[in-house]
This record gives C-alpha cells, sequence and structure tokens, in this order.
C-alpha cells in the first residue's frame, strides 16, 4: 500500500462491521493531524457525531481490494463504487473544511 494509507480514515458503522450497503460512497477533505481525510460510508449519511469513526485503511482494503487505488485520489476526491461500477469526480467545495 502507498504511503497515504498509514492515516486512519473515517468510517461508518456498516463499513467497519461488513454490513456492506452497496454503494460505497468515499470523499476526501485535507488531511489533518493523523488523519487521511477520507469519510467512507454505505447507506445513508447520517449527521451523528459519531457516525464516522476511526478506521485504518488497510482494514478497508482487505475487505474491499479495490478502493485501494481510489485511496490514492488528492483532497478534493470523491467516489462511489459497487459491484462492477465505479464513479470518480472533483469536488472543490470539500477543500474548505472552515467552521
Amino acid at each position: 500500500m502507498g504511503d497515504e494509507l498509514v492515516e486512519v480514515l473515517g468510517a461508518s458503522r456498516s463499513v467497519i462491521s461488513g454490513e456492506v450497503e452497496w454503494p460505497l460512497h468515499g470523499l476526501r477533505h485535507p488531511p489533518a493531524a493523523n488523519t487521511s481525510g477520507w469519510y467512507v460510508w454505505t447507506g445513508e449519511l447520517l449527521p451523528d457525531a459519531d457516525f464516522f469513526q476511526p478506521w485504518h485503511p488497510a482494514h478497508l482494503v482487505e475487505r474491499c481490494p479495490q478502493v485501494e487505488s481510489l485511496l490514492q485520489m488528492p483532497p478534493g476526491s470523491r467516489f462511489l463504487l459497487a459491484p462492477g461500477y465505479v464513479d470518480v469526480w472533483d469536488d472543490p467545495s470539500l477543500l474548505d473544511v472552515s467552521d
């Protein structure tokens, strides 16, 4: 795995538990502290403060190997992944993380 995969990402409980409801969504803010800026989830994105949990990307790649190359994309990127389908795009709004 590349150097960018050593930082943690935010993953929904459904991703961590392996209860994946396709598609898998991913977005990347700029990295901060020991985080990669990536947030991944399945199902409905909820505003709950504990919706995302810290998780090592190696666990996600182990469960879903096709995501490894997607996690190399720069901040401001998004992806949507499902069996037999992948879409990636730029979302500059992700770069503005000011409160």
